[in-house]
Formats: C-alpha cells, sequence, structure tokens
C-alpha cells in the first residue's frame, strides 16, 4: 500500500502536472501544433515528451499530493503557463505574416487570398509562402529542440504552485508583438521602398498623360516586380527572421 501512495504521489500526480503544461505548449506551439498536424499525433508527441520529462519535474513538485481545490488550481496554473509559452512562440511567428501582409499590399495581390494553414485561416499568399518557409527551417536548424528545452527550464523561471506575475506576462507578450511587426516591416522593407518609387513614378506619368489608366497598366509591371524582389531577397529575409527566432526564444527562456 505504501509502495501504491508513494507511486501516485511521486508518478501520476507528477505526470498529471507535466502533461498539463508540456501538452498546452506543445499543441500551440509552431509546426507541431499547427491543424494540418493531426491531432493523435500531436498527442502522442505531448505524451511522449511528458513521459520523458516526468522524472526531471518530480523534484519541482510539492510534498504530498494536495487537496482537491489546490490541486485543480495547480493545473489551472500549469495549463496558463504552457500557453504563456506557446503563445510567446507563435507571436514570433506572426513576422512572417506580416511581412506576407505588406507584401501583397505592395504587389497589389492584397485581395487574392489563399487558405494559410499556419493559421487555419484565410490569409495572403506570400504570407503563407514564407509561413510554411519559416516552418520548415525550424525544423531543418533544430530550433525546435531549444523549444523543448525551454519547456523544461521553465520549471526554474515558473515554479509548480507558484501563481505567474500578470503584468509581466501581459508586458513580454506586448514587446513581442512590438518587435515581431517591427521585423515583420523590416523583412518587407525591400518592397515598400521599391513600390514607393514605382508610384511616385506612376504618380508623374499619369499628370504628364491624364488621358492614359497609368495606373491600370502598370499593375502587371508591379506584380512582376514584386516576384522578381522576392527572388532576390527571400533568402536574406528568412534568414534574418530565423536569426530574430532564435534570439526571442533566448531571451525569452534566459529571462524566465
Amino acid at each position: 500500500m505504501d509502495a501504491l501512495t508513494t507511486f501516485v504521489e511521486t508518478g501520476v500526480f507528477a505526470f498529471m502536472l507535466a502533461f498539463t503544461r508540456v501538452g498546452t505548449a506543445l499543441f500551440l506551439m509552431p509546426g507541431i501544433g499547427d491543424t494540418y498536424t493531426p491531432l493523435r499525433v500531436r498527442l502522442y508527441m505531448a505524451l511522449g515528451l511528458t513521459f520523458i520529462l516526468t522524472p526531471l519535474v518530480i523534484g519541482y513538485l510539492p510534498e504530498g499530493v494536495p487537496p482537491t481545490f489546490k490541486m485543480l488550481g495547480l493545473i489551472f496554473s500549469e495549463f496558463v503557463i504552457g500557453a504563456f509559452i506557446g503563445i510567446f512562440s507563435r507571436i514570433l511567428m506572426m513576422a512572417l505574416d506580416t511581412a506576407g501582409m505588406m507584401i501583397s499590399m505592395q504587389a497589389g495581390l492584397a485581395n487574392a487570398q489563399l487558405f494559410n494553414p499556419a493559421f487555419a485561416s484565410q490569409g495572403s499568399i506570400f504570407g503563407a509562402f514564407l509561413l510554411i518557409s519559416g516552418m520548415m527551417l525550424i525544423f531543418v536548424t533544430d530550433l525546435h529542440h531549444l523549444f523543448l528545452l525551454g519547456i523544461m527550464n521553465s520549471y526554474e523561471g515558473f515554479p509548480i504552485g507558484e501563481i505567474p506575475d500578470k503584468g509581466g506576462m501581459a508586458q513580454l507578450i506586448s514587446r513581442a508583438v512590438a518587435v515581431s511587426f517591427a521585423t515583420g516591416i523590416s523583412i518587407s522593407a525591400p518592397f515598400i521602398v521599391v513600390t514607393t518609387v514605382l508610384y511616385i513614378g506612376m504618380g508623374v506619368l499619369a499628370r504628364l498623360m491624364p488621358q492614359i489608366q497609368v495606373f491600370m497598366l502598370a499593375i502587371p509591371a508591379q506584380i512582376m516586380i514584386a516576384f522578381l524582389i522576392m527572388l532576390l531577397t527571400v533568402s536574406t529575409g528568412l534568414m534574418f527572421w530565423l536569426s530574430f527566432y532564435e534570439e526571442g526564444l533566448h531571451f525569452f527562456f534566459a529571462g524566465q
């Protein structure tokens, strides 16, 4: 009976808390948590990672199994922490969606939308392309290992049983949104500059020859120039975002 009690306290209880935090973070993590990943696959990955982390989590557990209401409070706290970690990594991905939206606007393809699997909604053509490419780079460069390592290290920054600082979490999220938006604008900066110059030229031409629909005639050239700039800058833009994503994860997990 003592062995069974010990197993419940150090095994099942630890697994429940670990699965709440790890599972929530993985279900919001870019790539694994996206809608195109089958739900069963996400569940199996969360269970497998929880089995690995459970022996390491036992040292952070409070002594003994708490009462029912306190246990529910612990589970809810772990859910909030896991959601916070997953949402932060998701916000870093928004930089590519912002860049794609700006590029589509500059290319005259803002109304040409298609299904974006990363967010399970309609999105711009360039945004879907950049998000899928960024997702591929995360797994090719093993940056998802940094995310998984950060989940384990989060038990030091967010101990079990302690209520997270809501003000600090809100400040970090707002800062991540601002930096992610600025990164998206930086990636799309070449398109903004070239399109602005093109619009200035079309405006001057429209004043010189008002009888010609200059803007209608320039749309094919605008689209062709946008694809040409994409061909020249897409690799640099994705590498710039990849370094931003890595620095963001290092900053988040180091500042816990």
